[in-house]
């Protein structure tokens, strides 16, 4: 008998490792629209998972050109207007953190007029920048990320 109950204890021990080392089921998140509107006041994130971001962000003025190796970027746009530019060569391109690169311009490429209600899809690789804000501009990001 204390055969028995060793071995079942023994199982079980061995279960809850074994479900210690699987992982975490997906977590959904809900950001009531309180907290949205609050951070188009104070932008940040919304949601985060291994394979994706979400967030609010706020441009008042021209940034960096951007490279992400990983990461495609989905931008919807909220309210303001900016110049964006997509594609061609980056300009003093440096890796700023892994699989990220950061420049001063783009030579060629394809400029955008972004404007309330507009979407962009940014893919990996593909070199894209803030050139010109003409009104503070708040927009919704998804980042999808590959493995």
């Amino acid at each position: 008998m204390r055969c028995a109950i060793a071995i079942a204890a023994a199982v079980v021990a061995s279960v809850g490792v074994v479900s210690a080392q699987q992982p975490a089921a997906p977590q959904v998140t809900y950001v009531d629209a309180a907290k949205v509107n609050e951070l188009f006041g104070k932008p940040g994130p919304l949601a985060n998972g291994s394979d994706f971001t979400a967030s609010i962000a706020r441009r008042t003025a021209a940034g960096q050109v951007e490279v992400h190796a990983k990461e495609t970027d989905i931008f919807y746009i909220v309210d303001g207007s900016a110049t964006f530019v997509t594609g061609g060569t980056m300009v003093g391109g440096k890796e700023t953190q892994p699989n990220q690169l950061r420049g001063t311009s783009i030579e060629g490429g394809e400029t955008h007029r972004l404007n309330k209600g507009d979407s962009i899809v940014v893919p990996a690789g593909v070199p894209h920048w803030f050139k010109d804000i003409a009104q503070p501009v708040n927009y919704f990001t998804v980042k999808v990320i590959k493995p």
